[in-house]
């Protein structure tokens, strides 16, 4: 492959699900972002290591970040730039805020039209939503081809890739001409660990909005690049609050616990009442 490949990996900064509670959702339905400990999107981290692995296989390529959210958001893009990126762009704007999918997508699908990259790689889903619709709807905005459920990127070329997906039902490999949105599931390999040179290089990457707000010079720091609606353009009314016909109505966190036991054996019987109770309690069935 002769011309430089870029790559954009879609990340997301998410509230830690395990520690949901009552201050977790805002009066107007949203979530309380400021209220729960914040990580790396644990599928986005799978997606950030198949990217890496084709910049492994080629010569020539670059990855970027691209994350939406606020000011605290680029926390990740250090994360991804440790580990092997080559750059991130954080959006935040004020008309991004309370975007559901259909928001989100399109606000991205803006972004990745200046970037012109040619791979997308997404986490399948976020753990604060669980709807894996971003990604797809992205490619649809975009009008690209997309493989869905990727476990491992088995080739790349001057025209296409071979991608190994896991479905429910067992496993199949196929392949797909450039531009190509791909989107990653957990099963994938878990992301390279930091590099401790790429650590101490990156380590004082900032946003201009935190070297303005920590009084710092930038200096030789790597400048993460923060974009809005003035720099990606595109209709105001698809953006946000006023582009998300999905409104959230209540967040529970809900705990299971086990009001009694019953011990079965392996015998015939015993798994044929089990069946028989969860689908009596609409459990299964």
């Amino acid at each position: 492959m002769t011309k430089k490949v870029r790559i954009v990996v879609l990340a997301k900064q998410v509230p830690d699900t395990r520690n949901v509670g009552k201050d977790a959702m805002k009066e107007d339905g949203t979530v309380n972002r400021s209220a729960l400990p914040a990580i790396f999107n644990p599928e986005d981290m799978n997606a950030l290591e198949q990217a890496l692995r084709i910049k492994d296989l080629l010569d020539d390529v670059e990855i970027t970040l691209l994350t939406m959210g606020p000011g605290r958001a680029a926390d990740i893009i250090r994360e991804g730039l440790y580990r092997g990126a080559d750059g991130g762009i954080l959006l935040t704007d004020r008309k991004f805020a309370g975007a559901d999918t259909l928001a989100t997508s399109y606000a991205l699908s803006q972004a990745i039209k200046k970037i012109s990259p040619d791979i997308i790689i997404a986490g399948r889903q976020a753990i604060d939503g669980d709807t894996a619709q971003v990604g797809p709807q992205v490619a649809e905005k975009m009008g690209w081809p997309q493989i869905t459920y990727a476990e491992e990127v088995l080739e790349v070329n001057d025209s296409k890739i071979t991608i190994r997906r896991r479905l429910e039902r067992g496993v199949e490999t196929v392949t797909s001409p450039l531009p190509v949105l791909i989107t990653v599931t957990a099963t994938a390999a878990p992301c390279r660990p930091r590099h401790a040179k790429r650590l101490l290089k990156n380590k004082n990457a900032r946003t201009m909005s935190e070297l303005q707000a920590e009084s710092l010079e930038q200096g030789n720091a790597y400048l993460i690049p923060e974009w809005g609606f003035n720099e990606i353009g595109g209709d105001e009314k698809s953006y946000g609050m006023s582009g998300s016909p999905t409104k959230v109505k209540k967040i529970e966190n809900i705990i299971l616990q086990a009001k009694e036991s019953k011990i079965l054996s392996s015998s015939d019987a015993d798994i044929d009442m089990l069946v028989k109770e969860l689908i009596a309690s609409h459990t299964i069935g």
